[in-house]
């Protein structure tokens, strides 16, 4: 019986899933905060959008929030290695911050910058958590 990794195809586990998912949240966050702004300039009615409220961003860390926290959560316990929580629970928090209280605290601008910083570290940590996860001895390639 031969593994897909004779074939040098990724493992494909929920927990990889869920890392990568939400490294696609965290880009799309971030591709949000850095390119909102000229979208609206350029397409006025996409203030109408709900892309452009501050809702969204509570609605986008919904999203964010449970996947990154299992994720994480399984690479941590799977690796025993922490460095993708010392990345992702900082992220985490300033994304809870931002979209809760940034605006109004941070400023406009401000809270962009946090967006982008804890986005960013979300992404790093579950970066690190797919990398561990392509390992040979990963216990996440034994699952099919």
């Amino acid at each position: 019986n031969t593994s897909t990794r004779d074939f040098g195809d990724h493992v494909k586990t929920p927990a990889v899933s869920l890392d990568k998912t939400a490294i696609g949240l965290s880009v799309f966050c971030a591709i949000h905060c850095l390119l909102l702004p000229v979208a609206l300039v350029m397409a006025p009615t996409l203030a109408a959008s709900g892309f452009a409220s501050e809702a969204f961003h509570q609605w986008l860390l919904i999203a964010v929030l449970p996947i990154s926290v299992v994720a994480l959560g399984l690479g941590c316990r799977r690796h025993h290695n922490f460095s993708t929580l010392r990345w992702g629970i900082p992220g985490l928090l300033i994304l809870s911050f931002t979209a809760l209280w940034g605006h109004d605290l941070l400023g406009e601008t401000g809270e962009k910058l946090a967006s982008l910083l804890g986005a960013s570290l979300i992404a790093v940590g579950h970066w690190i958590n797919h990398r561990l996860c392509q390992q040979p001895n990963c216990p996440c390639g034994n699952e099919r």
